[in-house]
């Protein structure tokens, strides 16, 4: 890092330029800024639009549609440095008198796990005397419908979908397949809440918790045609994206585990948020999470997840949870803002 640290201040001296820090320019220009260590790419916002960039690329995305090169911006001791050239294209590209509309989610894709002849996780108690039976599939569709009519009524600009409303069966790739072709306007965004209930031989074993794509796995995330057929550009472009899905994925994990702790309280324990490499997560194009909202294993926890007043509250804090993603997604596209 500091070798090409060392040769970016090579290169501005000699083309006479200075090297400028980025918090203040955007501070300066009006512009605000946002940054995740984890993938070191940012964008800056201003008046709804966002101009995407990565550290050590000169590649910068306008709205995620539009494409320019310019020179790359360098992580230094912590300190984001860019050229004047960086910034007047990020100001040029504000200044458009013909700029669309501000990007947004246009859908959210609610999957109710397992479904028909698939029960997902099942089982049987004893209480009182009486048989009592806690099953997956019918757990997640009541969950799914009550998400459903709050997304509905708070967005109706919005399109909310259902990868099943009724009892049956969809298989993995037909779910995935649903949300992957969703169509939305290219300012617009797709996010994908699938979910499931969980099941232990530890019959003590209870709680909740959000699951998003590993880092680590790779995936196709943009069509060829996006990077105009180049071969060099696509691998960049396509890294991009995936990372922006992941650092988006992970902002809807947290911000549904935080709903859904406010809402159930102690009822429940919170398990936190894991990473794992689930079928409907890493095959959707999207930010993408799986809920796992208890143990049908435990009895206690059975009796909850068959409750329709601790259904509500699950409910309520999984959209709490959306709806506080999509309000910060809308400003600031899920990244951490630099004051």
């Amino acid at each position: 890092m500091k070798k090409l640290f060392a040769l970016f201040c090579v290169f501005i001296i000699s083309s006479g330029l200075s090297a400028l820090s980025l918090v203040e320019k955007s501070r300066e220009y009006g512009m605000n800024l946002y940054y995740d260590s984890l993938t070191e790419s940012g964008m800056l916002e201003k008046n709804g639009h966002f101009v995407s960039f990565r550290t050590n690329e000169q590649i910068i995305l306008f709205d995620g549609t539009l494409m320019k090169l310019t020179d790359a911006p360098v992580l230094e001791n912590n300190q984001l440095v860019v050229t004047k050239n960086f910034m007047d294209s990020a100001e040029n590209f504000f200044h458009q008198e013909d700029l669309s509309i501000p990007f947004k989610v246009g859908a959210i894709v609610i999957d109710p796990g397992h479904g028909g002849k698939d029960p997902g996780a099942s089982k049987t108690f004893n209480i009182n005397g009486k048989k009592f039976t806690c099953t997956e599939k019918d757990v997640n569709l009541r969950t799914g419908l009550l998400l459903y009519d709050r997304l509905k009524a708070a967005y109706p600009g919005k399109k909310v979908i259902m990868t099943r409303n009724t009892d049956k069966f969809l298989s993995l790739e037909q779910r995935t397949d649903i949300a992957n072709s969703v169509s939305v306007g290219k300012d617009e965004a797709t996010l994908f809440i699938s979910i499931h209930q969980n099941s232990s031989l530890n019959k003590t074993a209870s709680g909740y918790e959000v699951w998003y794509l590993t880092p680590n796995y790779r995936r196709t995330v943009i069509d060829k045609k996006d990077a105009d057929n180049d071969s060099t550009l696509f691998p960049i472009l396509n890294s991009m994206m995936e990372e922006e899905y992941t650092t988006e994925s992970i902002m809807i994990a947290k911000f549904i585990m935080d709903g859904l702790q406010a809402q159930i309280g102690k009822e429940s324990n919170a398990r936190g948020m894991k990473a794992e490499e689930w079928f409907v997560v890493r095959n959707s194009n999207m930010p993408s999470v799986l809920i796992e909202l208890g143990f049908v294993s435990n009895e206690k926890e059975a009796q909850l997840l068959t409750s329709d007043d601790y259904l509500k509250k699950a409910s309520l804090g999984i959209y709490n949870g959306i709806s506080a993603f999509i309000t910060h997604f809308e400003r600031s596209k899920g990244f951490t803002s630099i004051k």
